[in-house]
């Protein structure tokens, strides 16, 4: 039988865009494949928006080629296949949040197909419905700009922050509905943002840039396996130790064993053996964080880190 190769949703090969002097995105080399969350990440003026901007035809390269959705960037009957919110939205102010789609699902020519109050209501706005946007938060302007991303149904959409202006509620809110849209609707979700410990928690695989390059590309769960350590919460402390020797160190009232993963239940038992109760056992890894920060050099909290 022959294998069905897919076709990635978008592809770079030496994209490169500069302002003057400036090199925004310098030989990007990108492949994303369809299917899943796919997280941009970088730091302050690693060229991520830049990437967004050439990919939806808003800006031209200065070099290279990329494709979307298996065709010309710019291509109409490809564009249509694409959602997008870029950067917070922004509408007319005397305008509704059921406005704003109705107004939105005209320009694309879907008037009479759009079921915008199910994506009112999947956005979590169906409340805000009739209020004009004027008074919106932030936050609420974030719904309503993913909203109007995917009222025409796309196969796939990129966001840039999604979760800007969201309390903590807010930003698990979005989580979900990422993970739904990617796992029930079966869209390409394409997202950069700067907190790190969301895009963990949702993307599948990402891409670090870095002065318009990529620097790290691939799964989270492999990323993140890299150094990846047993951690014993167990008592007394000292006795882990002296089971594990070398391989042991003190991490709080915890021992971090650095053991492969088969020799972990011979480890626990030798524990037991020894009189070590054990409250709990698991493994961890190196988190998206830190990979960041060694991939990036970047030194900003990652609280300060926005998409560039």
């Amino acid at each position: 039988m022959t294998a069905v190769i897919e076709t990635p949703v978008i592809q770079a090969l030496g994209l490169t865009k500069t302002y003057g002097t400036v090199r925004a995105l310098d030989g990007l080399d990108l492949t994303i494949p369809r299917g899943g969350v796919y997280g941009v990440l970088g730091p302050n003026g690693a060229g991520k928006s830049t990437l967004f901007r050439i990919l939806l035809g808003l800006i031209r390269p200065t070099d290279g080629t990329a494709t979307i959705m298996n065709g010309p960037v710019g291509d109409v009957a490809h564009m249509r296949l694409t959602g997008s919110m870029i950067e917070t939205p922004r509408y007319p102010p005397y305008l509704t949040a059921r406005q704003v789609l109705r107004w939105l699902a005209l320009e694309h020519g879907i008037g009479g197909t759009a079921d915008i109050p199910y994506w009112l209501e999947r956005v979590g706005l169906a409340e805000a419905a009739d209020r004009k946007v004027r008074g919106f938060s932030v936050g609420m302007m974030q719904r309503l700009g993913v909203a109007a991303a995917l009222i025409s149904k796309p196969e796939l959409i990129i966001l840039d922050e999604p979760t800007s202006g969201m309390d903590p509620p807010g930003i698990q809110e979005m989580r979900a509905l990422i993970r739904s849209l990617a796992n029930d609707d079966g869209l390409t979700v394409i997202l950069a943002s700067h907190q790190l410990l969301e895009v963990q928690r949702v993307c599948d695989r990402v891409a670090i840039l870095n002065k318009g390059r990529l620097v790290r590309e691939g799964a989270v769960s492999e990323l993140t396996a890299v150094g990846e350590r047993l951690r014993v919460s167990a008592g007394p402390v000292d006795k882990v130790l002296s089971v594990l020797g070398a391989k042991g160190v003190r991490d709080g009232d915890a021992v971090l064993a650095d053991i492969p993963r088969a020799e972990g239940p011979a480890l626990i038992r030798a524990l037991v053996e020894a009189g070590v109760e054990i409250s709990e056992a698991r493994w961890v890894g190196t988190d998206l964080e830190a990979i960041f920060f060694t991939e990036t050099g970047a030194v900003q909290a990652p609280e300060t880190i926005h998409a560039g």
